[in-house]
């Protein structure tokens, strides 16, 4: 494997009882690249980021990280080594403060959250400004910014990012992509699953077509957004 590759999975089958929810995905993932997985609900792509993770146990398959397996090891480990997983739906912790979601982020490595915490603030005012504001409080976007900077507390070396835009204005999505493409160029490696196909693909470097947890298509970003099939399917053209 590369010294460039972060992040490869390898063949991988994972099902929920007798649901086939990934059969056979395979994808690799770069260092300093923005990847993006597109694909209706349902089609496995939370599956595929929540397995990375730990959450899931494949049935078959691998995946590799930095060189080493990580197949059926914990998210708890996982996100020590330095994968992150911001959630659909935001995922923050609704009845605390904005600073004690972000401090989670940082439970498993304390040694550099002032550090961390400064960052995040430097590039999220609006979080700094509402630090002490309980999370359910923040609109959908800010909520948005709040998960994203929890997983910048963490040192994460891969940010995995569960359908970013979902429930969000265009505006704001606008504002959240233009976020992570800021993130990328400070050196993040980003793998995120996103339903908004344009948009995703004019901002990633390379994507994945999931369909009924199979790998349909992949391929760099513009050429997937002038693919015929996924302009059909995915782009409304």
């Amino acid at each position: 494997m590369e010294d460039s590759t972060l992040l490869e999975v390898k063949d991988l089958y994972v099902s929920y009882g007798h649901v086939q929810a990934l059969k056979g995905v395979s994808l690799r993932v770069n260092r300093g690249e923005i990847v993006v997985l597109i694909g209706a609900n349902g089609a496995g792509k939370s599956t595929l980021l929540e397995t990375i993770l730990g959450i899931n146990t494949p049935q078959r398959g691998d995946i590799i990280f930095e060189q080493r397996s990580i197949a059926g090891i914990s998210a708890d480990k996982n996100v020590r080594d330095g994968i992150f997983l911001v959630p659909e739906g935001r995922g923050v912790f609704a009845g605390m403060t904005v600073l004690d979601n972000l401090l989670l982020g940082a439970h498993h490595n304390m040694k550099n959250v002032k550090e961390h915490l400064e960052r995040v603030f430097e590039w999220f005012p609006v979080l700094a400004e509402r630090k002490n504001q309980i999370a359910r409080t923040l609109s959908g976007g800010e909520r948005q910014m709040l998960s994203i900077g929890r997983a910048l507390m963490s040192s994460p070396k891969l940010i995995m990012i569960d359908e970013p835009s979902i429930g969000l204005a265009p505006i704001i999505v606008n504002e959240i992509f233009d976020i992570l493409v800021n993130l990328n160029k400070k050196g993040y490696t980003i793998l995120l699953s996103e339903q908004n196909a344009n948009k995703a693909l004019k901002f990633a470097h390379r994507g994945y077509v999931l369909e009924t947890g199979k790998l349909a298509l992949e391929g760099r970003a513009e050429e997937l957004r002038e693919d015929p099939r996924v302009r059909e399917a995915y782009l409304g053209v």
